[in-house]
């Protein structure tokens, strides 16, 4: 599936929207009833760093249980982070107070994941999707249904469905009103948590289909969530590889998809179908031996190492510096430079 070029907007593409740097979030583990005492930590995101351009689509793939859907819900300060920074068009969140936060986060919100546990059961259409206009927008109740009607019609959902509830709607339709209501409060930034793992095949193209003109028609920017690597090269611009708590590639996605560094990529990128059978039998398919390591006590040196087909000595010792090795392309691997590859 081929990408698609975005058309030009009034926005300054070069612009940094948002900024993660050394960003960590650590879950504690603790033991006893009364005293509890911490006797470790689950490192989910382990000093992860990249920038977000405004108006693009930045992709981040990875292993399920990698770190993906934590780095999402720490730089909107769902969970707090524990060290690192999050700056939103040079305003460093981690510094602000809970009232600033809360005015801020109405420019950054977040598609979920399960478009089934995602709405209240409880509520009707019109109540969901004016939630955050309530809370955020202080607007009369006429306004808010008006602006619910209109959301709907955005999404491509009939606006006299908003008095209905969750469970009358498919899984397509439900995440259709999800999306509405990230846009209630007029968002920049959206952060897009496996939006369409959830659906139906013949439904996902529509998803993606709706999100892609959501941001040109909105001048919208995405962090695109997603272990699907087919979709990404479809909808974003630059893709982060995400391994056991940090990424270790990031590219444009051509120059990922055409020339992966890391052994990690290069293994993901064997597994990805390809409609040509010629192709596919003269393709190298790359197993990984063993299971992903435990966060909680990471391996020493590179994390990937214990799995990796061209592991050296060097790997097991020293944490591989993150290098740019051609200009936009980033890698942390000590063998990247030598040129071997799996595929």
């Amino acid at each position: 599936m081929g990408g698609r070029d975005h058309r030009e907007g009034t926005m300054n593409r070069d612009q940094v929207l948002v900024s993660v740097s050394a960003l960590k979030k650590h879950f504690p583990i603790t033991q006893g009833i009364i005293i509890q005492r911490q006797i470790g930590a689950v490192k989910a995101v382990d000093g992860v760093s990249f920038d977000i351009h405004r108006g693009e689509t930045l992709g981040l793939v990875g292993e399920s249980g990698c770190g993906k859907t934590t780095v999402g819900r720490t730089i909107l300060h769902l969970y707090p982070p524990t060290a690192g920074k999050v700056t939103f068009e040079g305003t460093d969140l981690t510094s602000l107070k809970a009232e600033e936060l809360r005015k801020m986060r109405r420019r950054m919100q977040m598609i979920f994941q399960d478009p089934f546990s995602s709405l209240n059961p409880r509520m009707t259409i019109a109540r969901i999707i004016g939630e955050p206009l309530r809370v955020h927008m202080s607007a009369s109740s006429k306004e808010n249904n008006q602006r619910v009607r209109e959301l709907l019609h955005l999404v491509q959902l009939n606006p006299r469905f908003i008095n209905r509830y969750p469970h009358e709607f498919s899984g397509g339709q439900r995440q259709r009103i999800g999306i509405a209501r990230t846009l209630a409060t007029n968002p920049e930034f959206i952060i897009c948590d496996e939006p369409i793992s959830a659906l139906d095949v013949s439904i996902q193209a529509q998803i993606v289909n709706l999100l892609e003109e959501l941001q040109d028609h909105l001048e919208l920017t995405y962090l695109f969530i997603a272990h699907d690597l087919s979709m990404v090269r479809h909808i974003c611009d630059r893709v982060a590889v995400m391994y056991l708590g940090l990424i270790v590639e990031l590219a444009e996605r051509d120059e990922l998809y055409d020339h992966p560094l890391h052994p990690y990529t290069q293994a993901l990128l064997s597994a990805v179908p390809i409609p040509d059978p010629v192709k596919t039998r003269a393709r190298q398919r790359v197993i990984l031996s063993g299971d992903v390591p435990s966060p909680i006590d990471p391996p020493s040196g590179c994390r990937f190492h214990p799995r990796c087909p061209i592991v050296a000595d060097v790997c097991s010792e020293i944490e591989p510096e993150w290098q740019e090795l051609a200009p936009g392309h980033w890698v942390a691997c000590h063998l990247a430079e030598s040129g071997q590859s799996l595929i």
